[in-house]
């Protein structure tokens, strides 16, 4: 299997029968990826640890959690 020469960034699994050694190109685009799915995953982490907190905690206090979403129906359909 041959490896064909490319000016964009590519990660392979396989050094192709010599030595594994990453381009500077490619080091520089890996980490400016990294950068960039780090600031995008951030945001959506907080999120969902925030979703998920507050559907264990209904979980968890089933009871509780009916009567708190019945008293804000309620409250809603008074109000509007």
């Amino acid at each position: 299997m041959s490896k064909s020469a490319s000016l964009q960034p590519s990660w392979d699994t396989s050094s192709y029968g010599e030595p594994a050694e990453i381009s500077a190109l490619n080091r520089s685009a890996l980490s400016e990826h990294l950068s960039l799915c780090g600031a995008l995953h951030s945001p959506v982490e907080a999120a969902w640890g925030t979703v998920s907190g507050v559907v264990g905690w209904m979980s968890e206090r089933t009871v509780t959690a009916a009567l708190m979403i019945i008293v804000l129906a309620s409250a809603a359909w008074i109000v509007f």
